[in-house]
């Protein structure tokens, strides 16, 4: 069996037409279906019901696509091996943006010391699109806020927390979180956050009246608007130095400050799970030193 067809299989799954799949994987549509064909061939069995235009996947090709992750990410596994203790192999990795800019930066740069055969590809993403990758197989492991829902499949890993901060411009009048909110417009993280939903509930909870603003998923974008004087905003105090810019005025979210965890998701069942230890490794140090 030609693991490339089962990719191609799993591509149709998740792009829900051959023409999409071709696409998507750079291939012809004639070679896709050529994929197909040779798999149905070697297992003697119908895969897609081919009545309707386009062919549909039948239940036996819904039955199949599972087992083809499992075989793709096994095969994907053997790209990591160990010697001597140094592991070599690719590590697909996603990361909220905050987490970017925050500690994952100096994890990086201290793992790749360590471990200077593992090549590390990154993608920036939200923590409910970034988990979603991580669950189909397209991200070894992610770098996200706490789920609100985790689904079957994956496991959360959590490395730190983060203490929620509210952000006014300087000389903003006001000495609670309350009257900081209520003083300005609220520019917020975007709602489809998992930070962005907790910041809400919070809010929510304690009657806070907001009046609404601009909507940003960067951290760096909010505080500059801030900064300017556009609005205030409730957003996660990063470990790292100068966590936030000149020309803001900082007070807890909260007594005791609310915290948001960040953490890594990967699959329950994931070949990469040594280079993911040794990133958790990396992630959960800084966090203790704070």
């Amino acid at each position: 069996m030609d693991i490339r067809h089962l990719k191609t299989l799993i591509a149709i799954s998740e792009h829900r037409s051959f023409a999409a799949a071709a696409e998507a994987i750079s291939l012809s549509q004639s070679a896709v279906s050529l994929h197909i064909k040779a798999l149905e061939d070697l297992l003697q069995i119908q895969l897609f019901d081919r009545s309707t235009r386009p062919a549909l996947m039948n239940a036996n090709g819904k039955a199949l696509v599972e087992k083809a992750r499992d075989i793709v990410r096994l095969c994907n596994g053997l790209t990591a091996t160990i010697s001597d203790h140094e592991i070599s192999g690719q590590l697909e990795l996603g990361a909220v943006p905050t987490a970017l800019t925050g500690v994952l930066a100096n994890a990086l740069v201290s793992l790749n010391k360590s471990q200077p055969h593992v090549l590390v590809r990154v993608t920036s993403g939200l923590s409910a699109e970034l988990a979603e990758d991580v669950r189909r197989g397209h991200l070894d492991v992610a770098v996200v806020s706490e789920p609100t829902d985790l689904k079957a499949g994956l496991s959360w890993h959590a490395c730190g927390n983060e203490p929620l901060m509210v952000i006014a411009p300087k000389g903003t009048k006001g000495t609670t979180d309350k009257e900081l909110i209520e003083s300005l417009p609220f520019i917020r993280f975007k709602r489809f956050a998992w930070a962005g939903r907790l910041i809400d509930d919070h809010i929510r909870e304690r009657g806070i009246q907001i009046n609404p603003g601009m909507e940003i998923d960067s951290l760096e974008a909010i505080s500059i608007m801030v900064a300017s004087g556009l609005g205030v905003s409730v957003v996660p105090k990063r470990p790292i130095i100068d966590p936030f810019p000149p020309g803001v005025r900082v007070i807890p979210f909260g007594n005791p400050p609310v915290q948001r965890a960040i953490g890594l998701v990967e699959r329950t069942q994931n070949p990469k799970s040594e280079l993911v230890r040794l990133l958790y490794t990396e992630m959960a140090t800084r966090y203790a030193i704070g």
